[in-house]
């Protein structure tokens, strides 16, 4: 059977369908957005405060980690297409330097990926996922292949959580918050949801702030705002607490549908 680019044998299976995740994912557009090409191409390439483009966006990512995930290789070969395109035929202003810049340049690609792989793994084994370094590592190797298919060559990308450390804190002299970008927690405040999602707003600034407190104490001083080692703890204690109480939840309800086939494959591959 075609599983994709992971499968019942992957870390990466066992790892993502936990519901936590989400923070993970507000954590990872929280890295993508201290890298200033990267941020920039998405702020001039699409109207962040429309509501119906914002939430668009926010669909089309969600479905594309969804199938790069779970789907299988032409699956998974078709999205990546589409979002190379995509990035290939649109282009952004830097004006640090007033050059213009394509959107699949390697290095904010390579950032982009980089980011969410930490923050996907930071958030697991801080809620309390079990994970060995070993499996940790497995998983940070796994997702070159993720990195693969937005255009990214597996050998430029690292392959193991040592790897990974190295490049973000040589990465961390070149980043920064682009100050015409609107700063992510006053967005939160007033997020541009369609009008059905309204009753959702009273959330949003919540789950950005849990994620803005994952986030490395650099990262979070470069939004402005306050790292201490209390916000470290206090991010942890609230991801094991949500973690357990949502482990309390039916697990028909509580992982998505891919996520339960999934767990189904590997049970049977178990057997």
């Amino acid at each position: 059977m075609d599983h994709g680019l992971f499968g019942p044998d992957s870390v990466t299976w066992r790892v993502m369908g936990e519901p936590i995740l989400l923070v993970g994912g507000f954590r990872a557009l929280l890295m993508q957005g201290l890298h200033p090409r990267a941020m920039r191409g998405v702020a001039q390439n699409s109207a962040l405060m429309d509501p119906a483009e914002a939430w668009s966006r926010f669909v089309r990512t969600t479905e594309f980690v969804r199938v790069r995930t779970y789907g299988t290789t032409e699956e998974v070969a078709r999205a990546g297409a589409r979002v190379r395109r995509i990035h290939a035929g649109l282009t952004a202003l830097d004006p640090d330097t007033g050059e213009r810049f394509r959107l699949d340049d390697p290095d904010a690609l390579l950032w982009v990926h980089v980011g969410e792989v930490d923050s996907y793994l930071s958030v697991a084994r801080r809620a309390g996922v079990r994970l060995t370094d070993a499996e940790a590592d497995r998983f940070v190797a796994e997702w070159r292949r993720a990195a693969e298919v937005v255009g990214l060559r597996p050998q430029d990308v690292p392959g193991s959580v040592a790897e990974m450390d190295d490049y973000i804190q040589a990465s961390r002299p070149a980043l920064y918050f682009a100050p015409e970008v609107p700063h992510p927690l006053r967005q939160s405040l007033n997020p541009p949801l369609p009008a059905r999602l309204t009753p959702l707003k009273p959330v949003l600034p919540v789950l950005t702030l849990l994620a803005f407190a994952t986030l490395p104490r650099w990262a979070r001083k470069l939004y402005g705002l306050p790292a201490t080692p209390l916000g470290d703890l206090w991010a942890t204690a609230t991801l094991r607490t949500l973690h357990t109480g949502i482990g309390l939840v039916p697990a028909q309800v509580r992982y998505s549908p891919d996520a339960r086939r999934a767990h189904r494959v590997v049970a049977e591959r178990a057997a």
